[in-house]
């Protein structure tokens, strides 16, 4: 694997022509970059910084075997590599003169880049996080019995709760970000779809949200829950209308994060019939 197989692009359109169809042959596995490439295509990559995004494909005799995406000062976010792709991408980079502050992936990946870049730049790389869990819906099992009350899809006359809960849900995992009517269309929680499970008496009690179907996959993110309402079957009820719309969509593929170190919305997404498709790990470079 030579690192001039990888071919690098600003070009949003460009990346997909070349990816499009690699990307979406595994589009669970592949959410990130399908994600962030329709973002940047939808939006402009002036909507996520000053600097250009930067994408890369690598191609072999015509074939695509790997892809990754940046968008600075982000990380940087690669679909799973061999060993060997690993080594040939930190070549690439490096000797291109690119400076990366960490690395996203699946964590074999994320692993062997880390220790690739080290190598081809002296870097020192310190693990960030190891938490989150990439699950896929297998078959959907909603929660017997459901609590009291209904879904509710939420619309445009539903902004001021949409952005309200989304703000508590950015709190509670530590985000930090700005969510208001000013700062709304630029936060990653403006393209999605939101559902609320209400009370009989019309209490909105949790909420869930699913980003928009990309090459045949629909990512539910976020499921939020206050925590004095929880251990009532609210999440559980309203992550299971999200991903019963997303079927009803067409949607071939639904998935979603999970942090492993929370051991009850691990095990509710496996009663729901999730399973794990990978674990992911970030490092930072020195």
């Amino acid at each position: 694997m030579r690192p001039d197989d990888w071919h690098l692009t600003e070009d949003v359109d460009d990346f997909l022509a070349r990816a499009g169809d690699f990307l979406r042959s595994q589009p669970g596995r592949h959410v990130m970059p399908l994600t962030w490439a329709e973002r940047v295509r939808t939006r402009g990559a002036e909507a996520f910084g000053t600097e250009a995004p930067v994408f890369g494909v690598l191609e072999r005799a015509g074939e695509v075997h790997a892809a990754f995406h940046r968008l600075p000062p982000r990380a940087l976010c690669p679909t799973p590599l061999s060993p060997e792709q690993a080594d040939s991408l930190a070549a690439h980079l490096a000797a291109a003169g690119h400076s990366l502050p960490s690395v996203s992936a699946d964590h074999s990946t994320a692993s062997a880049f880390a220790e690739a870049w080290q190598r081809h730049t002296g870097a020192t790389p310190k693990i960030r996080d190891t938490r989150l869990r990439l699950y896929r819906l297998g078959t959907l099992t909603p929660p017997e019995p459901m609590p009291a009350g209904r879904g509710r899809v939420l619309g445009e006359q539903d902004l001021d709760q949409v952005m309200f809960w989304c703000g508590e849900f950015a709190k509670a995992v530590g985000e930090d970000v700005s969510i208001d009517a000013g700062s709304w269309a630029g936060t990653r929680y403006a393209d999605k779809r939101y559902t609320l499970w209400e009370t009989p008496d019309g209490t909105p009690v949790s909420i869930a949200g699913m980003n928009p179907m990309i090459g045949g996959q629909v990512q539910v993110d976020i499921v939020y829950t206050p925590a004095h309402l929880r251990g009532h079957g609210y999440a559980g009820a309203v992550t299971a209308e999200v991903s019963r719309a997303a079927l009803a969509a067409g949607a071939k593929d639904v998935v979603l994060f999970a942090d492993r170190s929370n051991p009850t919305s691990n095990a509710l997404y496996q009663r729901l019939g999730y399973r794990t498709l990978a674990d992911w790990a970030a490092y930072d470079f020195s």
